[in-house]
């Protein structure tokens, strides 16, 4: 039990508090305790009643719970409400958009206690006759139980990626490191993984089925299992797996064949081959191998998905990819100056400690107030902290940035006045994400026209699982950003990770460049850079077309450049 999992636990408690209308004060003692927790650095694990006590937001009772949740994972309180609330509705309390007031008039006045139940009362008309619900709630109900149903048994390749790195190296610990390689979604760096798949040599089928049903942890499913395929589960995190057992001899090409889309492996390379019929002439010594024979440039696994990259390779003109290394600094990080956790100093410390050149600090501006956004006096404060820091820190610089709000009609957050005091601007919309594909491009065209745009973040606001993106025309909005100098985020957030690969060739078709950022609220969330890494690289994003590979003199060079511009 980490502070992570006893902050879920808590937030729970809270959510189940409101539903049945528990003390408000109470709530948000609890709400405060999560706030406390969630900014400070202690391993509340490490801590006894007393200690916990001490820490400014935790009270004796709190304490109690969190001693509690250490020894048992539970409390009485979680208990009691837990046991006065249908299992079911906990699944209704995931959906977005629904607060314990609606989901209540629900429950107790339909009789809704499943995600089941709900879609039914949903299809019938029910819901929309409810005081306070109407059509247009109804439907957005109906559209976040169909997004719901469509991700089960889904997950971020960030939440998956400590389970399939465990489950390769014990399957290479059993069957041999050469006799083991990882295919599909996951080895193409998906951004979304419904199955981890691996290939296993065997020349004993039976044998190697006996020794995988060995594993704990792992459920066979017999009926979609076959001689030459193991297909079952595993228990945590319930994920399906797929262990495809081949010959030696068949290896490369079963790797090849089962590390590409079928729109990759049905694009022909002559008037009758295709690359499934490359792939599969005959055995191989290595993946090299076939590419070479075929006169083409090597196809890195995560370009084989039926894009560009066939032709592509035809005409040596795949480039070579970005990597971590590549990257000299980053733009989008939040501070305490918004509603980051950890200061200043603190984030441009670690920044400068990971080995950066430099740190781009843009914090949310003035509309995002929920958030803390900055006034003109707190810019004004931000920015002579700056240049303190910036000269003792020496030769690491911090750039001053902002995360402007695109507003409703797609001007920027300030005036032009306090604009042109930051080193760059990022771009980004946070409010009214109900937006069609005709409204939603317009408002980012405006602000793509601003002269004081620098980055457009996170382009369609989309929080994969969790939520789609607002629609938008992505040919038009990248045309744009070609015409006025502007450069895209892949916002490298595991939830985020928009904008989406499949957008980037066309981007870098037009010479877009692209900027990797791990909007970090949190000095220890630098390491989301590499999920952006892996986004623009199935895109074919390469290091000469990465804005923050670019060292410090040269970004400095880059935006005093465009702060000319503007001047003149």
């Amino acid at each position: 039990m980490d502070n992570k999992s006893i902050i879920k636990k808590l937030k729970l408690t809270i959510q189940l508090m409101e539903l049945h209308e528990e003390n408000p004060f109470k709530i948000r003692s609890y709400q405060s305790a999560v706030n406390t927790i969630d900014r400070g650095e202690i391993s509340l694990v490490e801590l006894d009643q007393d200690e916990l006590q001490k820490i400014n937001g935790i009270g004796k009772s709190i304490a109690e719970v969190i001693r509690s949740l250490i020894k048992s994972g539970t409390f009485p309180l979680l208990e009691e409400l837990l046991s006065n609330t249908p299992e079911g509705l906990l699944e209704v309390m995931q959906l977005k958009g629904l607060g314990p007031k609606k989901i209540k008039t629900l429950w107790k006045e339909l009789g809704i206690t499943s995600t089941h139940e709900l879609m039914e009362a949903c299809q019938s008309g029910q819901v929309a006759g409810l005081k306070g619900f109407g059509q247009k709630t109804q439907d957005t109900i109906i559209a976040a139980l169909e997004f719901q149903a469509s991700n089960v048994g889904k997950f971020l390749y960030a939440e998956i990626e400590e389970t399939s790195a465990g489950l390769d190296k014990l399957l290479k610990e059993r069957f041999g490191e050469n006799n083991v390689v990882q295919v599909g979604e996951y080895a193409r760096n998906h951004e979304i993984i419904s199955d981890l798949e691996w290939l296993i040599i065997s020349e004993d089928r039976p044998a190697t089925h006996k020794q995988i049903n060995s594993i704990e942890g792992l459920v066979q499913n017999r009926k979609l299992s076959s001689p030459y395929t193991w297909v079952g589960q595993l228990t945590s995190p319930e994920i399906t797996l797929r262990f495809r057992l081949c010959t030696e001899n068949a290896l490369v090409s079963e790797f090849l064949i089962r590390t590409s889309s079928p729109e990759h492996l049905n694009l022909p390379i002559t008037d009758t081959e295709t690359m499934a019929h490359l792939y599969r002439k005959k055995p191989y010594s290595s993946p090299q191998e076939v590419y070479e024979e075929a006169g083409m440039q090597y196809i890195p696994t995560e370009l084989r998905e039926g894009y560009f990259e066939v032709e592509a390779a035809k005409e040596n003109k795949l480039p070579k990819l970005v990597e971590n290394g590549d990257l000299k600094g980053i733009l989008h990080n939040h501070s305490t100056y918004s509603d980051g956790k950890h200061s200043l100093r603190e984030m441009a410390e670690q920044c400068r400690d990971l080995g950066y050149e430099y740190l781009g600090i843009s914090d949310h501006s003035q509309t995002a107030v929920y958030a803390g956004g900055l006034d003109v006096a707190k810019i004004e404060r931000q920015h002579q902290e700056i240049d303190e820091l910036s000269k003792e820190l020496a030769p690491f610089k911090i750039f001053k940035g902002i995360e402007s709000d695109i507003l409703g009609d797609g001007s920027l957050d300030y005036p032009d006045e306090v604009l042109a005091k930051f080193d760059f601007i990022v771009s980004s919309i946070h409010s009214v994400l109900n937006m069609d594909t005709k409204k939603a491009t317009a408002r980012l065209l405006k602000a793509i026209q601003n002269p004081y745009t620098t980055i457009l973040g996170h382009p369609t606001g989309r929080l994969l699982l969790r939520r789609d993106g607002y629609p938008i025309d992505h040919k038009t909005i990248i045309d744009a950003c070609a015409k006025y100098n502007v450069a895209i985020e892949i916002n490298a957030n595991p939830w985020r990770l928009d904008l989406d690969w499949r957008w980037v060739h066309y981007a870098l078709t037009q010479n877009v460049k692209i900027a990797i950022n791990p909007d970090s609220h949190d000095k220890n969330t630098y390491n989301h850079m590499h999920y952006g890494v892996l986004v623009g690289r199935k895109g074919g994003l390469s290091k000469d077309m990465t804005l923050n590979a670019l060292n410090k003199e040269e970004m400095e060079a880059y935006f005093e450049n465009r702060k000319s511009k503007i001047k003149q």
